[in-house]
């Protein structure tokens, strides 16, 4: 695949330089659909670039699915370690959120695939399977090259990617996309009910059945178990708008999704993501941990 370590020939950074731009939004893409996180997807991004200029190029075919490629790479080492870190997390465990509006920081290829909630589901999937899977069916890496990547045949990657597929089209038929339109309509109703402290007008937009869940990552305040009901949550959430006081509360596109961003005291205090199910929100999600809103 040409991805040797040796420095490269004359002018080879240089020469990457002119297609990089290019082809940094889908490297920083595959690493963060890989591992959630937006500082570890920075990382690999760097890593990438310093391979590449380090690399002879000359026999590359296809430069975006060789970056891609060793994007995915060292993301699975990453992502390896990162299952026994997850284990001593305190408490539930969220995606870092992207922004990923027109004002965005760190342009990436967006589709569903970076939202909270498709992130969340391939969570459960191993490893190997949510490599496949996001190589392929996001990516379109042919399977001798995810192949690789995992050191498995060509046939073992299509498994692993089939398996994937049919796992994550299952939970997908399970929790629906609700359409931008709902999304904004319960959004903005939620902002009103929120501010103005309203309990049943709360209660009125969550499922009986809804959960709430806060990460907090043990560095503030947060709870460690999620919250079930949509009347515990109402309460919980008029309880947390009188301790907290925002500034405002804006909308933002968080994962190609609408979200709710909370400022406090001059910086973001937390971003909310909802699952909708039905007209009602079924899932709050909501990330206050600071080392993953330091780079919004």
């Amino acid at each position: 695949m040409g991805d040797g370590y040796g420095r490269g020939p004359s002018g080879q950074e240089d020469l990457l330089g002119a297609e990089w731009e290019g082809h940094r939004p889908a490297v920083f893409g595959v690493a963060y659909r890989l591992l959630g996180s937006v500082a570890d997807a920075e990382d690999v991004t760097q890593d990438v670039w310093l391979r590449a200029a380090g690399a002879d190029l000359q026999g590359v075919g296809d430069l975006r699915a060789w970056l891609v490629t060793v994007a995915a790479r060292r993301s699975y080492d990453i992502l390896k370690s990162a299952r026994l870190r997850r284990e001593t997390y305190v408490g539930p465990w969220l995606p870092e959120p992207l922004l990923t509006g027109p004002d965005a920081s760190q342009p990436v290829l967006v589709d569903e695939s970076v939202s909270s909630a498709m992130l969340l589901i391939m969570e459960e999937l191993s490893p190997p399977e949510r490599v496949s899977f996001v190589l392929h069916d996001v990516f379109g890496v042919e399977f001798g090259r995810i192949a690789e990547v995992l050191d498995v045949s060509a046939p073992g990657a299509r498994q692993l990617a089939s398996r994937a597929r049919r796992r994550v089209a299952k939970a997908k038929q399970a929790t629906p996309q609700a359409s931008k339109a709902e999304r904004e309509r319960l959004l903005t109703a939620f902002r009103a009910a929120y501010e103005a402290g309203d309990l049943p007008g709360l209660v009125r937009l969550l499922h009986p059945d809804a959960v709430y869940v806060t990460d907090g990552g043990g560095r503030v305040s947060a709870a460690r178990k999620l919250i079930h009901g949509g009347g515990r949550i109402a309460e919980v959430m008029v309880r947390t708008g009188r301790q907290w006081h925002p500034d405002r509360i804006d909308f933002a596109e968080v994962g190609g999704e609408l979200a709710l961003v909370l400022n406090r005291q001059g910086r973001i205090y937390s971003v909310d993501t909802v699952q909708i199910t039905d007209g009602l929100i079924t899932a709050y999600r909501r990330v206050i941990n600071p080392d993953k809103l330091a780079r919004l």
